[in-house]
């Protein structure tokens, strides 16, 4: 699977893109902390995160269809250098007294707003260097797989820079990884031929025109579901066990089995369609959250926790085949980017409803109803999602056309 790394190209543009890409993977913790620290409140933070992550959300699918229509190097590189602009005046009130409160929240909304889409440019260039098929797949494979690492580190790196200097200069960091990774990314060979449509694309090439696109997200809601109710179970486990120190370790081994997960697949060399695969996958997420609510001891849940995300990066990697072959290379990188979008906003809804079941009845009626509500959308989505043709007709398109992501 590192042999796509070799590829002419990979590791100029990957590499990069990776660094800016860190940058989300630390905004959000960067941000609450320098604006708890500003304002001395929680709620303030709070509220200052909230706007920053729905404007992320809200203005994804618009910036992704800036890039595919102008191509990666400007659209990109004006996002990158609004955002760590925006990072860097949210550094300088945080450091002042007597800020108004909107402030925090108005700028706080426009690093949302601003917020790159590098995962989902990389996977285009990811496609321009590929072939479809299995090599496809082990790159938009060790491209999750890194991705999920980012999440691991990117909280532990800017939480050491801000405990040893502070929480203002974690926004200052945030904006040179973002700014300075874009920047490195676009300027490579394999990123400036990625040069957009210049508005010739039509209204029917956009991703939820095209048929059996809606199902794919529809299947993916329900993954997301189970990755939003996961992340707030093990911590309710592990404090219902007496052992809230073990929180963490639940979680690593979530996103450990996510990697490994993504790794698997990367070395299989499947035959059958990638609608098929989803749906296999998303079945297999649902059975194993409901096996992983009846386990009682900690050790086993721990398994069974990694398990559930051992169908998480393939189920993704999936979601983005799919789209690759069934969208119009107009519309490639706001396809990968609604993937991503259907993914967080599972996340969302399973993270909010499971506060509220954990609290009354307990985290295993939580994982229960999450891993019913994954196999109910998958079944639903079933036919004709199951029959579409997934590498064909799109899969025949030049090996240099472009991807996308999220």
């Amino acid at each position: 699977m590192l042999a796509v790394l070799l590829l002419p190209g990979a590791l100029r543009a990957f590499l990069p893109a990776l660094i800016g890409r860190s940058a989300l993977a630390m905004g959000g913790l960067a941000l609450l902390l320098a604006v708890q620290d500003s304002t001395g409140s929680y709620a303030q933070a709070g509220f200052a995160t909230a706007a920053f992550g729905i404007a992320n959300v809200v203005a994804a699918p618009w910036r992704a269809r800036a890039v595919d229509r102008f191509g990666q190097r400007p659209a990109l590189t004006t996002m990158a250098a609004s955002q760590a602009a925006t990072l860097i005046a949210l550094a300088l009130i945080t450091a002042s007294d007597g800020v108004a409160a909107i402030w925090f929240l108005v700028l706080s909304a426009v690093v949302g707003l601003t917020s790159p889409p590098l995962g989902a440019a990389m996977r285009m260039v990811w496609a321009s260097l590929t072939t479809a098929g299995d090599q496809r797949t082990k790159a938009f494979s060790i491209d999750a797989i890194c991705e999920d690492l980012l999440y691991v580190a990117g909280p532990v790196i800017i939480t050491a820079v801000i405990v040893a200097t502070s929480p203002g200069i974690g926004l200052w960091v945030t904006a040179a990884a973002v700014f300075l990774g874009t920047t490195a990314m676009t300027s490579s060979a394999s990123s400036r031929t990625l040069r957009g449509t210049g508005g010739s694309g039509v209204r029917g090439d956009r991703p939820l025109r095209q048929p059996g696109f809606v199902r794919v997200l529809t299947v993916l809601l329900g993954v997301g579901c189970v990755l939003g109710v996961a992340e707030i179970a093990a911590p309710a486990v592990a404090a219902q066990h007496d052992a809230v120190s073990a929180s963490g370790w639940l979680l690593a081994a979530f996103s450990g089995g996510s990697a490994l997960g993504g790794f698997l697949y990367g070395q299989l060399n499947l035959k059958t369609g990638a609608a098929k695969r989803l749906f296999v996958l998303c079945i297999g997420m649902g059975l194993a959250s409901v096996i992983v609510s009846q386990l009682d001891t900690l050790g086993l849940f721990a398994a069974g926790i990694a398990l559930v995300g051992l169908f998480l990066t393939p189920s993704l990697v999936t979601g983005y085949l799919i789209a690759d072959a069934i969208v119009p290379e107009t519309s490639q990188t706001e396809a990968s980017t609604w993937i991503n979008t259907s993914l967080n906003l599972g996340a969302s809804l399973g993270s909010a409803a499971a506060g509220i079941i954990i609290d009354r009845s307990g985290a295993w009626l939580a994982l229960l109803l999450v891993g019913v509500i994954a196999l109910a959308l998958a079944l639903a989505s079933a036919v004709p999602f199951t029959q579409l043709r997934t590498m064909e007709p799109h899969a025949d398109h030049t090996p240099d056309r472009c991807d996308q992501g999220g």
